[in-house]
């Protein structure tokens, strides 16, 4: 048979019964061997390497022939002369030629070194193939198992994710005979976790700056692992300004520089900071914003008494609602700004030691009131639009905030106003006399019946008559007027209507009547329950807008 001719089986088992031959090799490895026997490893050069085989001197009185097979799956192939160690299958086969194994030889090395690796606890070193059941397949040279607990010091999510990476891990199971193998990476882990945890003991104090890795995220903070120790990253200790969440800032898995704030051996919690990297800015507080100073910030949370507004990272301030309008009785500050509304504001006091800064909007502006009396003039005619109704009257602006109160009895010389809505409308635009200007209590007072003379001044005039219709005189039927009254009788009567054009005047002695009584009946109230307090409780003077459209 030629050198080169392939040959049948080779590599193949060659026991009927009994064990096979990986047992044997065990019990061999196991027994310690030393005779040239079959199923032991021996050391052998390459004498010939064929197309389909190579042949290999191991000191008998034959060569033994591998399958080429076997060298190209390990990558590569020996070379003449080159010595390698092989498995001993048969001494002779039926040819006379002894059958070896390089695939044998290579699986008893890694057996003989994973059970050296687990007898001594040292790790091992092993590409992850697939994921299976439970957990994933390892290629150690042979298939072996990493349980889903032991992939991480922490339950990891996505097996997936860990399929073709390189891996240590430590042997905690093995079953030679069997060929099964159970691996811990995580075991691996705490070891390394532990021995970072002594250096970083060793080497960590108070002030110094370190870079951690962020290993978990919680509604009061985040969890920086320095290496083989977590330290906790306050909330409150991660920026001068403002933080809703840590998840603002960091995510997990970022690489943070941390300053140690405090560290106490003996629990071994450290408490880190991240904003204390750099100055805290009220420090420069009173120069960077003196009083007086113009500048611009932004809306982040409002208050029944204010807005606060962010000038820069870590340094609010507080304007006040009495601070946001010169003209508006702000009650509530969303009705003129919004959280994230970028606003203009004047500095009107800092004080650094108790970390508060005043701020003013209505400084922005001048005030209008400060100049009022040059604009307008008492006994002036102003066009304005009606604003908002109320009770007592209506609100009149004349300029954008500035408002002047027409109240309800001046708004008609001849009718008895029960509310404005009667005579004005929302939105109307409307002309209005000025009757008084408050500066110092920002007041203007108006007019609309002064628009027109005054009609009494005449009906007082000598020689001016009015009419009491029979109609106007009972409520019972009158045939005659001379019934009730006569030439000469001086009466008291009520004006029902006036009639400028035809110089008419209109007069009741029926409505007096009935006008009278409501108004007793009103005086008799006061003196007791919550109608004594008068039909709307405010008068001209104790008038207030409350601001709502």
């Amino acid at each position: 048979m030629k050198k080169d001719e392939p040959r049948q089986n080779l590599g193949g088992p060659r026991w009927e019964g009994g064990d096979s031959a990986e047992e044997r090799m065990e019990d061999w490895y196991q027994t310690g061997v030393t005779e040239f026997e079959e199923g032991e490893v021996v050391r052998g050069r390459v004498v010939h390497i064929g197309s389909s085989e190579v042949l290999v001197d191991v000191g008998y009185k034959s060569e033994g022939a591998i399958p080429i097979e076997e060298f190209h799956r390990h990558g590569s192939l020996p070379k003449v002369g080159e010595e390698i160690e092989v498995y001993l299958e048969a001494k002779e086969d039926s040819e006379g030629l002894i059958v070896l194994s390089k695939d044998k030889a290579d699986k008893i090395k890694v057996w003989d070194a994973i059970t050296q690796a687990y007898e001594k606890g040292a790790p091992v070193e092993g590409r992850v193939v697939e994921v299976v059941k439970g957990g994933l397949a390892v290629d150690v040279g042979v298939k072996a198992f990493l349980p889903g607990s032991q992939v991480d010091l922490r339950p990891v999510k996505n097996l997936a994710s860990m399929v073709g990476q390189t891996i240590r891990s430590k042997v905690i199971k093995l079953n030679r005979r069997r060929g099964n193998v159970v691996l811990s990476r995580r075991s691996v882990l705490e070891e390394e976790r532990e021995e970072k945890k002594k250096h970083t003991l060793q080497v960590l104090s108070e002030g110094m700056v370190l870079t951690g890795t962020v290993k978990n995220i919680t509604d009061y903070g985040a969890f920086i692992d320095l290496g083989g120790i977590d330290g906790l990253l306050h909330v409150t200790d991660m920026s001068w300004g403002r933080v809703g969440h840590p998840s603002e800032i960091f995510q997990v898995g970022d690489q943070v520089e941390v300053v140690v704030l405090h560290f106490d051996r003996e629990t071994g919690r450290v408490s880190l900071g991240y904003k204390q990297k750099s100055s805290d800015p009220w420090e420069r507080v009173e120069k960077t914003y003196a009083a007086g100073t113009k500048t611009k910030g932004k809306v982040v949370s409002l208050t029944n008494y204010g807005a606060f507004i962010e000038l820069e990272p870590g340094v609010e301030g507080l304007v006040h609602v009495s601070e946001m309008s010169w003209t508006r009785r702000v009650r509530h500050p969303s009705k003129l700004v919004n959280v994230g509304d970028e606003v203009d504001v004047i500095v009107l006091d800092v004080n650094r030691a108790a970390k508060r800064i005043s701020l003013g909007m209505k400084q922005v502006e001048p005030d209008p009131w400060a100049t009022i009396e040059q604009r307008y003039k008492p006994g002036s005619r102003m066009m304005g639009r009606v604003r908002n109704l109320t009770d007592f009257g209506a609100f009149i602006e004349l300029e954008p905030g500035v408002d002047g109160l027409l109240h309800i009895s001046d708004m008609s010389w001849t009718r008895n106003v029960g509310h404005p809505s009667e005579i004005l409308k929302k939105g109307q635009e409307i002309e209005t006399q000025i009757l008084n200007i408050d500066r110092d209590n920002k007041r203007i007072s108006l007019g609309l019946k002064q628009i027109q003379p005054d009609p009494w001044t005449t009906v007082q005039q000598p020689g001016v008559d009015g009419l009491l219709h029979i109609s106007q005189m009972s409520n019972r039927p009158i045939g005659r007027p001379d019934e009730l009254v006569s030439v000469g009788d001086e009466l008291t009567l009520l004006v029902i209507r006036v009639d400028a054009n035809e110089r008419r005047i209109g007069l009741s002695l029926k409505e007096l009547a009935h006008a009278i009584e409501p108004a007793r009946e009103t005086e008799g109230e006061r003196g007791g329950g919550r109608r004594g307090q008068g039909r709307r409780g405010k008068h001209r003077d104790d008038y207030d807008d409350d601001d709502e459209e």
